[in-house]
């Protein structure tokens, strides 16, 4: 069976003795000095270290410096309890402040420092036990975690297709204008997370046209009022449809599906809401959607070119958009055409 090994960092002398006291129960290894110890220990990790706290080659404090180089360097960074070879009292409380685990005292009792040694031992083995608990916990939880993120990842393309089903001419307009969105948010200092969020929110602003009876979505010509009363409903069964889940992504995505087509002047459904009454969402993606529809070619319009489509944009400050957010969104020309390029 396997001995656990114990380290001594002092002199030689303390080696041989400690050496004749422990070896028929422990593998024992040696460091003169700080070098030396640093070498050893990346090379094999003990179970514990002996640190003999008179070593004069580093000066009286060279036991905490090793302590504190030992919990900062990155290659040495392990649960190895250190026992404190010294029989000053004022060494003791200072190693303990450092995380010395315990001390012994010359001469030593071999009986009782067996009992203390294993006692640690014994210790550092339940925690890393615990450790790797921890580990295929934490492991199990991204592996979920993942699995849910894959799950709303599904459900937003099947959403933002569904809306989309009778437009045959869309094609990557949800996850396009998705990512315009998501580029203006962070423009205007949203974090990551909730540019992530954002993006997988924006693609179902139009589900609730999944509501919308066919003669009204494939009409060719201009809808009669009644039509197009029908037509402004899709905001509002977008919202119910996806407001039915109480996540956050879904709760986003119902806020966006409601607002995106109110304006900044008060004019727009289903609301009729206007200025900072209009969720910030929405009034990010009712850009990016306005955008992306403009430079888009369909059955009944060719596609604008990308400087009349910025300049539309422009145009709508103050009136359809937020004039804040329009600034915010010429500004980034470049990040936008690289997006564009990349979808194309």
């Amino acid at each position: 069976m396997k001995k656990n090994t114990l380290m001594v960092i002092g002199s030689l002398d303390k080696f041989i003795l400690l050496n004749t006291i422990f070896n028929e129960w422990y593998d024992m290894n040696v460091a003169l000095d700080l070098d030396m110890a640093r070498s050893c220990l990346k090379l094999n990790v003990p179970d514990i270290i002996l640190l003999d706290a008179k070593l004069v080659d580093y000066g009286d404090n060279f036991q905490f410096n090793f302590c504190n180089e030992l919990k900062k360097d990155t290659c040495l960074a392990q649960n190895i309890p250190i026992i404190l070879l010294t029989q000053s009292q004022k060494e003791i409380e200072k190693g303990f402040d450092l995380d010395i685990v315990d001390h012994l005292n010359f001469p030593i009792q071999r009986e009782v420092a067996l009992r203390r040694i294993s006692t640690y031992i014994a210790l550092g083995r339940a925690q890393a036990a615990q450790k790797n608990y921890a580990s295929q916990l934490e492991l199990k939880v991204r592996e979920r975690t993942q699995a849910l993120l894959e799950s709303q990842k599904a459900a937003i393309f099947m959403l933002g297709e569904a809306g989309h089903y009778n437009d045959n001419d869309t094609g990557v307009h949800i996850w396009r204008m998705a990512a315009y969105s998501a580029q203006l948010a962070k423009k205007v200092g949203w974090n990551s997370e909730e540019c992530e969020l954002l993006e997988m929110a924006a693609p179902m602003h139009d589900t609730g046209k999944i509501g919308i009876p066919d003669n009204i979505l494939k009409k060719p010509g201009s809808l009669t009022q009644t039509q197009w009363n029908t037509m402004k409903s899709h905001t509002i069964i977008g919202r119910d449809i996806l407001a039915k889940s109480d996540t956050p992504l879904f709760q986003l995505a119902a806020e966006i599906a409601e607002n995106h087509h109110e304006k900044w002047d008060g004019s727009g459904y289903p609301n009729g809401l206007s200025k900072e009454q209009i969720p910030y969402c929405a009034r990010i993606v009712m850009i990016a959607d306005v955008f992306d529809a403009l430079t888009m070619k369909r059955s009944y319009k060719d596609a604008w070119s990308i400087e009349s489509a910025f300049k539309e944009i422009e145009k709508g400050a103050g009136s359809h958009f937020d004039p804040t957010l329009v600034c915010a969104f010429l500004s980034i020309k470049q990040e936008l055409l690289v997006i564009k390029n990349k979808f194309e």
